[in-house]
């Protein structure tokens, strides 16, 4: 085990991000992460931005592209978000594997989606609203001061990335559970090596300064960080 080699971000490589994965592997990776997702009150950080944003801004309509979406669990649960809250949603998924859109749309995700590299996207393609939950971890440091700018690029009234802290108590808590709720195997190595490649808040202080962006940094329980920023109109 090498929880305790947390001072600096991992650079090992997580299975999920292998496209020789296929796709049943996938798919059975992608319930159990909701499965986490649901159980490690995931979720809430985002919606509870959500929140927060139509409050200051008055929203009743809202655009929202979710990057890196996965099998789409984010967004099924802002459409329930949007139905509690009145608000009439527009929703777009993001994800550069096309197992992930076959197994959003298997799910019954509402909305588009986009299969391609994020850096891709037209430059003209803008949305109310930029979200990444679980997956700026995955990217190197390099790119990410470009990620931030481009979430900047392409939201209109703000952008949020949810995420996991880098921390030790994750790491033993995730190794132990995955193992004893015997989860897929995927998972299983995937979650401690996401906590490993995850942030401290002085990852993200220094990451957004990189970038030149006046960024919220914000702790959310249990163990995640949101990094958010309204976009000036």
């Amino acid at each position: 085990m090498a929880g305790f080699r947390l001072s600096a971000r991992s650079t090992e490589p997580e299975w999920m991000d292998d496209a020789a994965q296929g796709d049943a592997a996938f798919r059975s990776a992608l319930r159990d992460l909701e499965f986490l997702n649901r159980i490690s009150l995931g979720y809430r950080p985002t919606l509870a931005w959500l929140d927060g944003l139509v409050a200051r801004r008055g929203a009743t309509t809202l655009s929202v592209l979710d990057v890196g979406a996965g099998g789409g669990d984010m967004l099924r649960r802002i459409a329930r978000w949007g139905v509690a809250r009145g608000v009439t949603l527009e929703l777009t998924g993001l994800d550069r594997s096309p197992a992930a859109a076959a197994a959003a749309r298997d799910a019954g995700t509402p909305g588009s989606w986009i299969t391609a590299d994020l850096f891709d996207l037209p430059r003209d393609a803008r949305f109310d609203v930029v979200i990444s939950a679980l997956f700026t971890h995955h990217l190197p440091d390099a790119e990410l001061a470009r990620f931030l700018l481009w979430m900047e690029a392409h939201a209109r009234l703000g952008w949020m990335i949810n995420d996991i802290h880098r921390h030790a108590v994750p790491w033993y808590g995730l190794w132990a559970g995955t193992r004893l709720l015997r989860l897929d195997p995927m998972v299983v190595h995937d979650s401690t090596v996401s906590v490993a490649r995850a942030f401290t808040r002085a990852d993200w202080t220094r990451l957004t300064a990189e970038a030149g962006l006046d960024a919220r940094v914000t702790w959310r329980f249990p163990f995640r960080w949101s990094v958010s920023r309204d976009v000036a109109p």
